[in-house]
């Protein structure tokens, strides 16, 4: 799903870029530092680098998720998945936030989804069976990303898709 087609062009990710920046405010007025990401682009990859879900980012937020990782002073310990259910006329668009979180550093990243349920299918699936689904985060994902874990994928989906998987 290109970003033209899942992101912006309707109230859903308006609405979910305003549900990230009031959560991330919630954070801040705890003392925490807050990152919003703002996603061009989520696509699911499969190749022998990694698997999961790509998102794509400015090289500026990249670079600032990037350093807070890669320098070490932030570990990602825990994360929380909002995802938002379906209504009607949705069909295959599935919305989430991911919120990673170092509780020591009490650091977010916040990171705003929506992505197609039909052309992530095999992601999810493999996902499913090894309880890990991978968020990988980056402005050229030649150039390196930054991944996020989390073991239970089906918090990123409706109910009836991981039942409708399973039965087949």
């Amino acid at each position: 799903m290109t970003a033209e087609d899942s992101m912006g062009t309707d109230d859903v990710w308006d609405d979910l870029l305003e549900d990230a920046a009031g959560i991330a405010e919630e954070y801040r007025e705890e003392g925490w530092d807050a990152v919003v990401l703002e996603p061009t682009d989520v696509s699911p990859v499969e190749s022998d680098d990694r698997t999961g879900l790509d998102v794509a980012v400015s090289q500026s937020a990249y670079e600032l998720v990037e350093g807070l990782i890669e320098d070490g002073d932030v570990t990602i310990s825990a994360a929380d998945v909002y995802y938002r259910p379906l209504e009607e006329g949705d069909g295959d668009r599935r919305v989430a936030l991911a919120v990673e979180r170092d509780e020591e550093t009490e650091t977010a990243v916040l990171v705003p989804l929506v992505y197609d349920v039909s052309a992530c299918r095999s992601v999810f699936e493999t996902a499913l069976l090894e309880a890990e689904l991978l968020v990988h985060v980056a402005a050229d994902p030649v150039a390196g990303w930054v991944t996020f874990s989390h073991d239970d994928p089906s918090l990123f989906l409706e109910e009836s898709d991981v039942q409708a998987w399973s039965e087949e």
